[in-house]
């Protein structure tokens, strides 16, 4: 018996793919500043994957894709106010979303799946998601949105360490 599946996930707008030689310009943000927005800058970025399964004999072979990307259609800076620190976080949170892209690459290569592969993928999904914005607030939150200058540079270099960069 062979069964096969196709499967996306997030629609991807036009999005810059993560490179780990490649770092964000505030020219990558071309959004638009929402009236009245308090933050000096938003980085929109995010998950997305796309897979592939074979049932075979009651045994799911998964070929699959997972990538972060930037969106700079829904990211914007206020240059008024924006520097070289800023910017450094806002790479952060697109170097976040590059981590649990890693995340849910190997936990899709450590599960067993069973012929319920697609829910299967939407809740590791759902799951990496819900991660990742936990994380992404934490980090906001302890970095006090950049503000805070000696924890910005400790995340920075615990995201490098993380990332193989250090």
């Amino acid at each position: 018996m062979l069964f096969g599946f196709l499967g996306l996930g997030q629609e991807i707008e036009e999005g810059v793919l993560w490179d780990a030689n490649t770092l964000l310009k505030w020219s990558d943000f071309k959004g638009k500043v929402p009236p009245a927005a308090e933050p000096a800058a938003t980085t929109a970025s995010g998950i997305s994957y796309r897979y592939s399964a074979n049932l075979i004999h009651h045994e799911v072979k998964l070929d699959f894709e997972v990538n972060a990307y930037f969106y700079p259609n829904e990211s914007w800076y206020k240059p008024e106010v924006c520097d070289d620190l800023i910017l450094s976080h806002e790479q952060l949170h697109f170097d976040i979303a590059e981590l649990f892209a890693r995340k849910m690459r190997d936990k899709l290569n450590r599960t067993s799946f069973s012929d319920n592969v697609k829910q299967e993928i939407r809740d590791i999904y759902r799951d990496i998601l819900k991660e990742l914005e936990d994380f992404q607030d934490q980090y906001d939150w302890e970095t006090g949105f950049s503000r805070n200058a000696e924890k910005q540079l400790e995340w920075n270099r615990k995201i490098a360490k993380a990332l193989g960069k250090e």
